[in-house]
């Protein structure tokens, strides 16, 4: 279990689904990857994609995204049940310059290039949440 175990052509599509191609996304599902396409989903908040995956035991798909966020738990969980380059891709995506060394040293281009672009969705998103004319409720 891990995103190593997969064909590098697929994991392309999976970083091309998570820069927001939809046609990717598309062939992901209709190929036999609907976990990526979710997991991509999953990157972006899409909570229906979250419960889609822990209902069809991909929950360490769900949980790597937990961890992408950076949820200390889920990084401890996939450290221990994943391969290290799971949780070196997690912590690349937040840009830890330790984690994107590791996979440099590693040959792992591939997620280089999927937490490069993680991360810029994630500064999207954090831009998106910011701003006057967004409410934000309690606290």
């Amino acid at each position: 279990m891990g995103l190593e175990k997969y064909d590098i052509k697929i994991l392309l599509a999976l970083l091309k689904s998570i820069a927001g191609r939809k046609d990717f996304f598309r062939w992901l599902l209709d190929n036999g990857y609907p976990e990526l396409a979710a997991f991509s989903n999953a990157i972006r908040g899409d909570v229906d994609a979250m419960k889609w995956l822990f209902e069809h035991d991909f929950a360490w798909l769900a949980i790597l995204s937990n961890a992408i966020d950076g949820e200390d738990k889920a990084r401890l969980w996939i450290g221990k049940a994943t391969h290290r380059c799971n949780l070196m891709f997690a912590l690349a995506c937040r840009e830890d310059i330790d984690a994107i060394n590791w996979l440099r040293h590693n040959d792992l281009q591939v997620f280089l290039l999927m937490a490069k672009e993680v991360a810029q969705v994630l500064d999207t998103q954090a831009l998106e949440n910011k701003g006057p004319y967004v409410l934000h409720f309690g606290g």
